[in-house]
């Protein structure tokens, strides 16, 4: 893109932690594309005016939709009336009409095809209040990266409006079975344009990204037993990192990037051990005759919290990412797994077994925890890199599915796709 100069102890099935065969089901067929479909309503949001851009009808992206729909997904944004004034990047708004839309800030824009087939995407963001230019930007873009240059202008506007930095243009990655295959997707933020990285007949779960989201370790059943691999994401290519006798499944990636936590059951039981991302010989980190899984590191790399039924039943736990005695972290309920530490350190994300798999978020400082969802089979829940989001996979109307919620659960997005089993999100990093 270029800028112009203008027996396992949690059975639950597909949960990453599943040391023997996994239980999936529905086999109808995937379909890459998702809608983007928002409900809930937040506490306070920003009202924004967003133009539709000039030329985009013509264009295969509607990028002011695209806009809208990043917006609105984060519940911080209100998208008021924009008909009646077109405008684009060189036009000089009526603040008073927008003033009178209710509208604090507007953008607006255009695109346009070049003779060499690639794409010019200009806008500008405008401060409705203070009758100020807040800035712009433009993309010159092969048409593949349309909805890439759409989600950069999101981040854009988000950032100049909350003063944090947009996750828009950060990728997911996911699971699908569709009749005997499974599929593992690297995608927008949003759902859409999903690129397969691996095909097999045989199980993949737990994708998880490093930390300068070059590269994915998961897990691969294809040699009938769980083997874990790390994949770079732009040649597709693979190495093999775990293959040791018994299971090797769980991998999370260390915040520097040099090393993984990963659950092997190598000596025995199921138990925590430390691999350089390079391989080699494992350390272990856990000593317990329970079993020990799915661990995640701490934000600053110095705890890893983990999976453990030895008081048990599953529950949370954390403890030095060197090793050393545990302490439990999750009271409340008798089942807890899955968890997933925010990148700025102040939030726990977890499934919690209430009357169904719900996903719950604790404030680490003070241990409120708060459930955040009223679905039933919650599971996999992975934070955006600005903490502001939860990705995680569920049933909704009998259907599999990915959604986002914000942390508090007041909007939330339905990433819908038109059948078949959707599992195992994860948040990719900032692109570095």
């Amino acid at each position: 893109m270029n800028l112009p100069s203008d027996p396992p102890v949690i059975p639950h099935p597909s949960r990453r932690a599943l040391l023997g065969a996994l239980a999936w089901t529905c086999s109808a067929p995937v379909w890459a594309q998702f809608r983007v479909e928002v409900s809930g309503v937040g506490l306070t949001q920003l009202p924004i005016a967003l133009v539709p851009f000039r030329g985009e009808d013509a264009a295969p992206q509607k990028i002011s939709a695209i806009v809208r729909a990043d917006l609105e997904r984060t519940g911080m944004f209100r998208v008021v009336d924009s008909s009646g004034q077109p405008m684009d990047e060189t036009s000089r708004p009526d603040m008073s009409f927008w003033r009178q839309r209710t509208a604090d800030a507007l953008a607006g824009g255009s695109i346009n095809r070049l003779p060499d087939g690639r794409w010019d995407a200009r806008f500008r963001l405008w401060d409705v209040v203070r009758g100020q230019d807040s800035g712009g930007q433009g993309y010159v873009v092969p048409q593949a990266d349309l909805r890439l240059a759409a989600h950069k202008i999101a981040d854009y506007i988000y950032e100049k409006l909350t003063g944090e930095k947009g996750v828009f243009s950060t990728r997911l990655a996911y699971v699908t079975k569709a009749g005997s295959r499974y599929t593992l997707w690297v995608a927008d933020s949003d759902g859409e344009n999903a690129q397969g990285a691996l095909s097999s007949p045989e199980p993949i779960i737990s994708p998880a990204w490093s930390p300068n989201g070059t590269q994915l370790a998961y897990v691969s059943f294809e040699a009938r037993k769980p083997v874990i691999y790390v994949h770079d994401v732009s040649t597709g290519r693979r190495r093999l990192l775990a293959n040791f006798r018994g299971s090797n499944s769980a991998p999370a990636w260390s915040p520097d990037g040099r090393s993984l936590a990963v659950t092997l059951s190598r000596d025995g039981g199921s138990q925590l051990y430390l691999i350089s991302a390079s391989g080699g010989d494992p350390r272990r980190l856990t000593q317990s005759s329970s079993i020990d899984t799915e661990p995640v590191f701490s934000h600053d790399g110095s705890s890893i919290y983990f999976v453990s039924d030895r008081g048990g039943a599953p529950q949370i736990y954390r403890m030095p990412a060197g090793g050393g005695s545990a302490q439990r972290v999750t009271f409340s309920g008798s089942y807890n797994v899955s968890p997933t530490i925010s990148p700025d350190g102040r939030w726990l994300a977890y499934i919690s077994r209430t009357g169904g798999f719900k996903l719950h978020v604790m404030d680490l400082a003070s241990g409120n925890v708060t459930a955040v969802t009223d679905t039933s089979e919650d599971e996999n829940p992975s934070f955006a890199p600005n903490s502001r989001l939860i990705v995680y996979a569920t049933r909704q109307g009998g259907r599999d599915t990915l959604m986002t919620t914000t942390v508090d659960g007041k909007i939330k997005a339905r990433l819908a796709g038109k059948g078949g089993d959707i599992r195992e999100p994860s948040w990719g990093p900032y692109q570095r």
